[in-house]
């Protein structure tokens, strides 16, 4: 396959839709060039050439009287394009390769969405002038855009063909960034659906109010903010340390506000100091921010909890 884009500057929406399809299409040759005849010679050209006709390979988002956009309202750029056609099939390309899971279509359809809501529609709103990045002085768009070859470069290496060639270069190098992004977007999300029937058949103590995981790597806010209203602490057992961990539930994902904190007279102890509060010889310690414990032993973990909970209801 032949993935054409357009030579000059990159950005951030033309460098991850060719990673997508080189995704699909591993070992593509990558041309980047303004020549028509080229251009139309290609299997795929983004972000180049005027056309968008997903059925011939055509993803450009420039021509005169473009206005494709997300039922959001968010315009399409050459990612969302590309993903909007492939995002799914990219899903489970990827999923097959870095989880060993073979997604069904909708399970695929469902996470491409919500990479799109993510990551995607940010990079085609810094791409079309809606944001300025994607987001954040440093969000990506702006970092993807700091691989491009800069003033200093072009005077040292010259200008044309040398500077095209090491721009092509760094084009490359970000997409195998861009490409391990989509790697952790899509093995993060199979992983927290494959973890939600755990979650909800986890052990729960203290009259509803605790849950309790076997597991700490569990992703589990999700489905204990929806679906378990009562749970007010999360014990989990984190494997890896051979420690337990009291979490509170936060009230909605993007925020630290929990259901309910921990106790106050715990935050910011470590070791004795949150032992001789608790009265748990192997407690180890507790956030500042009074939103994670952590303690040796099961026991420890269960009387820690109750004192939590003896809290709130004291409050």
């Amino acid at each position: 396959m032949v993935i054409v884009t357009h030579s000059g500057k990159f950005h951030a929406d033309d460098a991850w839709a060719v990673a997508v399809l080189n995704v699909l299409y591993p070992g593509s040759e990558i041309v980047r060039t303004r020549n028509p005849a080229i251009i139309e010679a290609a299997d795929f050209a983004v972000d180049v050439g005027g056309i968008w006709d997903p059925a011939t390979g055509r993803f450009d988002h420039h021509q005169k009287g473009f206005d494709a956009a997300r039922q959001s309202g968010v315009v399409y750029a050459s990612a969302g394009l590309v993903w909007r056609e492939h995002g799914a099939r990219c899903v489970r390309a990827l999923a097959a390769a870095h989880t060993g899971q073979q997604l069904s279509e909708d399970a695929a359809r469902e996470i491409a969405y919500a990479i799109d809501a993510d990551i995607v529609q940010y990079l085609d709103m810094s791409d079309t002038g809606a944001a300025r990045n994607a987001p954040g002085s440093y969000g990506l768009s702006a970092v993807i855009s700091g691989f491009n070859p800069n003033w200093m470069d072009e005077q040292r290496m010259g200008y044309g063909e040398p500077t095209e060639a090491y721009r092509l270069e760094q084009f490359k190098r970000a997409m195998l960034l861009l490409t391990d992004i989509m790697v952790n977007a899509v093995k993060y999300r199979v992983g927290a659906s494959l973890a939600v029937q755990q979650v909800r058949e986890s052990e729960v103590l203290e009259g509803g109010r605790v849950l309790f995981l076997k597991n700490s790597a569990l992703p589990w806010t999700t489905v204990v903010r929806k679906e378990m209203p009562k749970i007010l602490f999360v014990i989990s057992h984190n494997l890896g340390e051979q420690r337990y961990m009291i979490s509170t539930v936060p009230v909605a994902a993007d925020s630290f506000d929990a259901r309910a904190d921990l106790p106050e007279a715990w935050a910011g102890l470590r070791d004795a100091e949150l032992a001789a509060v608790t009265g748990v010889s192997d407690a180890g310690f507790c956030h500042n921010g009074r939103f994670i414990a952590a303690v040796k032993s099961y026991e420890g973990a269960r009387v820690m909890a109750r004192q939590a909970l003896a809290a709130v209801d004291a409050s």
